[in-house]
């Protein structure tokens, strides 16, 4: 197994190389997954109703690829040059001789056993038991296909990322307070309500016309009366 971390120039252009690089050395890509996370963001006001958001985006990417064992070492030589610089590298060697060897008299015991069962010569009584024992010989199996393969192929782990990424994108203003109107539409709006509460007031003075005019008159009579007193001590 191996595996290395490296720094690139495009995420999505080098997940594409290496997809390429790994057919041509007959190997398979087993795990695949770019993530872009934001970063850093401001927002740039353009108008009332718009917004530019400036974003930094962090990209990330990895891989998981079968590549077959002995040109292990050429196609981690030829990754590393997709990078600008490698942060780490690592490989490291399994030996399953050992796994193999049980594995394989694990089931040479087993066949012999069912073989031996169909012949007469061992009689198993519990039909489960024969059923454990197929199932066992079916694992055996199984687990030899999977330390051939794994002899076979090595499995190398990518994971690598580019610098951030500034996008740039135009959207709605969602600031209420920004949506309010303007000192001179105001200012307008202020001279319309004026002249509309100067004409309100003149018609309320039109419709009580009558308690305005009887109104003057008790002024009037009252002052009149006020004064006569006034006038007979200047004629004594």
């Amino acid at each position: 197994t191996a595996g290395m971390g490296f720094k690139v120039k495009n995420v999505q252009q080098t997940t594409e190389k290496i997809a390429a690089l790994t057919a041509s050395y007959k190997g398979m890509v087993t795990h695949h997954r770019i993530t872009s996370a934001p970063g850093n963001t401001h927002d740039v006001k353009v108008s009332d109703d718009s917004v530019m958001r400036v974003s930094a985006f962090y990209t990330t990417g990895e891989m998981i690829v079968k590549i077959p064992a002995e040109k292990l070492e050429a196609y981690l030589d030829s990754v590393s040059h997709l990078g600008i610089y490698i942060n780490h590298s690592n490989m490291d060697i399994d030996d399953k001789s050992l796994d193999y060897l049980s594995s394989q008299l694990k089931l040479k015991n087993r066949s012999e056993m069912v073989s031996n069962q169909k012949k007469g010569k061992i009689v198993i009584k519990d039909p489960s038991a024969v059923l454990n024992l197929k199932d066992d010989l079916v694992d055996e199996q199984i687990d030899n296909r999977k330390i051939d393969d794994a002899v076979k192929y090595s499995v190398v782990s990518l994971s690598y990322y580019q610098s951030n990424a500034i996008v740039k994108e135009m959207i709605a203003n969602d600031d209420p307070s920004d949506y309010s109107i303007s000192f001179f539409k105001r200012l307008g709006l202020a001279f319309e309500n004026g002249w509309y509460v100067f004409k309100e007031a003149v018609l309320l003075l039109v419709n009580v016309w009558a308690f305005v005019l009887a109104g003057i008159i008790v002024w009037w009579a009252i002052r009149a009366y006020k004064r006569k007193p006034d006038i007979k001590s200047n004629v004594a």
